[in-house]
């Protein structure tokens, strides 16, 4: 509860014809008032906000706390802004990243883990996001094979709500291949 507020958006729904827009998801720390500021991190659709109302199971409330189900009503003019995958936090507690350093351990090759090397486009899934990146392997690894764990770099193609210690999966030709720890944010 101490910690600043975030929201996983998890889906959008736009009542009353575009004048609001509510993302809808968990809040994963922190809690959140109405008339709070809010801002919209990830896939460079940045924007800050001040939440109307919070809905929970149809019912309207005050305050929303860490570990609930909620949909925050905001201003319209986020509508076109707003989609799943990126987060809504407390300003300028999280930022969006396209390049990160990471440990990353590959699923046994009857689980779907697969050969990786430099240069491999995977897809990557971090919290609701889903983004598209490309691996980079140390100078002195040729590849990473199944049930091997390994250091990386990780570029992807659109800023995602990033942290420290931060867990994602990964999958390689449409098939889950392993999943990975933040270790670095980089610019």
């Amino acid at each position: 509860m101490e910690k600043p507020f975030l929201m996983l958006v998890e889906d959008v729904i736009f009542p009353r014809q575009g004048r609001l827009v509510m993302p809808t998801g968990r809040i994963e720390r922190g809690r959140v008032r109405k008339g709070d500021a809010v801002e919209l991190v990830g896939f460079g659709g940045d924007a800050l906000a001040h939440v109307t109302d919070i809905d929970v199971s149809s019912l309207r409330v005050n305050e929303a706390n860490a570990g609930m189900n909620v949909g925050l009503l905001l201003p319209g003019v986020m509508a076109g802004a707003v989609e799943r995958g990126q987060v809504l936090a407390a300003p300028g507690s999280i930022g969006a990243h396209v390049a990160f350093a990471a440990d990353i351990t590959l699923l046994p090759e009857e689980q779907g883990g697969a050969e990786v090397l430099t240069g491999e486009s995977l897809d990557f899934y971090i919290q609701a996001a889903a983004a598209r990146g490309v691996v980079t392997l140390p100078r002195e690894t040729d590849a990473l094979q199944p049930l091997h764990m390994g250091a990386v770099t990780v570029t992807l193609e659109r800023p995602v709500a990033l942290e420290d210690g931060q867990s994602f999966a990964f999958r390689l030709h449409g098939r889950a291949a392993g999943s990975g720890t933040v270790t670095q944010l980089l610019r």
